[in-house]
């Protein structure tokens, strides 16, 4: 009987258990459905897109600036590796040269017999030309001595060589890896920025295009105007961007003029992520460009280039200087007067003339 009422209680108890576990199942799905159906995130406008993509174009021209620094850095472990590569084979092509030498002597030296000196001089018929010839042997065994130092040299040589060319190959590895990541990084961001402007209708694809027009087409003096209306186009003093601000140049020196004639020859040309020219270029490549046919060396990145010359605050700006921003340092424009600069401003939009307000000033660098 007890046996009976224990078989019917783990009976029930089962049952109950299921069916405990069905209801709540039925209710947690039951939940999940209204909760989706009544928080579902709503569709972002318009203004929250332009703003995202904003911020991650910000953050792809930051990671552009350190994959431009880790290619520079892989690009002088490469070089520097090549370097001692080269000397490495230099000094391996001495040593076999020494080799041979030694090589042949001893072969000489087994062909004459190897006699000792003294049984020479015994059995010669002519001491005297025995002795010029000993005294050329002498010479020659300095020579082979000197060959055998030389061996051993080149050998040290190339064993330290090769020690060197092993961690500059490890370093160069590792600085390769970086560059894979930064370039995986700036893609990335590159592909979301993509793929939130795909979300946009063709509406309010044109409005973002035309406010980022307005926007970059602006002075200081009309920033605050606001971006053009829905359906507008962007202002008259858009043509900057492809060129239309072509008067003559105003710089304190001539190398300064230079560098502000070559950035102008580039308006309208395309921002290329890593790109030096001539075809396109990032915001540090076309500064770096601009100085250089001026004949001025500068480094490859923004957080670089920022010390490359003497720093000048804003009040104190000239054409020819060099203004950064965002606080990572991750942009750079060429300042021409006026409160403008020109610059290659991110993927889509083309090296043009823009206020040095419409980013977030962080610095400048006098490089002249």
């Amino acid at each position: 009987m007890a046996a009976h009422r224990k078989s019917t209680q783990s009976l029930l108890g089962g049952q109950a258990v299921r069916t405990a576990a069905t209801l709540a199942l039925a209710s947690a799905a039951t939940a999940t459905l209204f909760e989706g159906s009544g928080h579902a995130d709503p569709r972002p406008t318009a203004a929250q897109v332009r703003a995202q993509v904003d911020r991650l174009y910000e953050e792809a021209g930051a990671a552009t600036e350190r994959y431009n620094g880790a290619k520079e850095k892989a690009d002088e472990a490469r070089a520097a590796f090549d370097r001692l590569r080269d000397e490495a084979a230099r000094r391996t092509q001495r040593l076999n040269d020494a080799r041979d030498a030694l090589g042949a002597a001893a072969a000489a030296q087994y062909r004459s017999g190897g006699l000792d000196p003294a049984l020479r001089l015994v059995l010669t018929s002519d001491p005297d030309q025995y002795l010029a010839r000993a005294a050329f042997a002498e010479k020659a065994g300095d020579r082979q001595a000197a060959a055998i130092r030389t061996v051993r040299r080149e050998l040290g040589a190339i064993g330290q060589l090769r020690g060197e060319s092993a961690e500059r190959l490890t370093a160069l590895r590792g600085h390769e890896a970086e560059l894979r990541r930064q370039k995986a990084a700036v893609l990335g961001k590159l592909e979301s920025a993509r793929t939130l402007l795909a979300r946009l209708t063709a509406e309010e694809r044109a409005r973002y295009e035309a406010a980022t027009a307005a926007r970059n087409a602006s002075g200081p003096s009309d920033r605050t105007a606001g971006a053009n209306p829905p359906g507008t186009s962007a202002p008259a003093r858009a043509d900057r961007s492809s060129g239309g601000a072509r008067g003559p140049v105003s710089a304190p020196n001539s190398r300064a003029a230079q560098a502000i004639s070559f950035a102008r020859a580039q308006l309208g040309k395309p921002y290329v992520w890593g790109a030096t020219g001539p075809s396109g270029y990032d915001c540090s490549g076309l500064t770096q460009a601009a100085w250089r046919a001026a004949g001025v060396s500068l480094p490859r990145t923004t957080y670089t280039q920022i010390n490359a010359g003497k720093r000048v605050s804003r009040s104190q700006l000239t054409p020819g200087d060099l203004v950064f921003f965002y606080s990572g340092i991750s942009h750079v424009g060429l300042y021409i007067g006026g409160g403008q600069m020109i610059h290659a401003p991110r993927p889509g939009a083309p090296i043009r003339i823009a206020p040095i307000d419409e980013m977030p000033f962080a610095g400048a660098t006098r490089v002249s």
